[in-house]
């Protein structure tokens, strides 16, 4: 099925809600339930989250997974393609994966500053469902380092690279499950709280904003002791 720019954005249009705060200056709002900071000393938005739904995470299609399956800790990403400090993030997160080989990460799309959030996302799931986490992982990396907006023409230009050809790459983006696992990701997000990306989760624990990458790391060093992001 052709997947031509003014049929793509409209069928991203019904995904989308309305824009929230990006960055971790406006999340600091949501206050905090434990007292960690981010690497410049600041104070880190978090919150204690329903155990009943973030099990629902790890039930969701289309999550990019690295790292090893029976990880003591998986950190979550909840993402936008468009939001500033998710490049920032994408290049910690990435780092952290190569750094950390006991650490599962999981990613998890979130896109609701824009539809060409949406038309990305959808283009990012249909390189996981097609080529498997590892090269998902891959144009995750790479389409949040481009420069400018990204939308679902810059999102099927690097992931023509990846070998797959860029009509099949259309076909799969656009069909009904992707649509449906984007939309399922969308409403844990939303039943989260998650209104701020990047947001992360650990455990029982929501992170609004991006904290760092020393920052991460430390929350997850906290987690291995006492299965929380700040041990008291």
């Amino acid at each position: 099925m052709s997947l031509d720019r003014r049929r793509f954005l409209a069928a991203s249009l019904g995904l989308v809600t309305a824009s929230p705060w990006a960055g971790p200056a406006a999340a600091q709002s949501y206050g905090q339930f434990f007292k960690v900071e981010n690497d410049e000393g600041r104070p880190v938005a978090n919150m204690r989250l329903p155990g009943e739904i973030t099990g629902q995470i790890q039930e969701l299609r289309g999550v990019t997974y690295v790292g090893p399956r029976e990880a003591e800790v998986t950190l979550y990403e909840f993402f936008d393609y468009n939001c500033p400090w998710c490049r920032k993030a994408a290049a910690d997160v990435t780092a952290l994966s190569a750094s950390d080989p006991a650490l599962r990460i999981g990613l998890v799309h979130n896109p609701i500053l824009s539809p060409m959030s949406a038309q990305a996302a959808k283009v990012s799931l249909a390189v996981q469902r097609k080529l498997g986490s590892a090269a998902a992982f891959a144009f995750y990396g790479q389409l949040l380092a481009t420069k400018g907006q990204i939308d679902g023409l810059k999102a099927l230009d690097v992931g023509a690279k990846t070998g797959v050809p860029r009509a099949e790459l259309e076909e799969i983006a656009d069909s009904e499950e992707v649509r449906q696992a984007l939309r399922a990701h969308m409403t844990v997000a939303a039943n989260l709280g998650l209104s701020a990306t990047p947001s992360y989760v650990l455990g029982n624990t929501g992170v609004l904003g991006h904290p760092g990458v020393k920052s991460l790391a430390r929350m997850i060093a906290a987690m291995r002791r006492c299965d929380q992001i700040a041990c008291g």
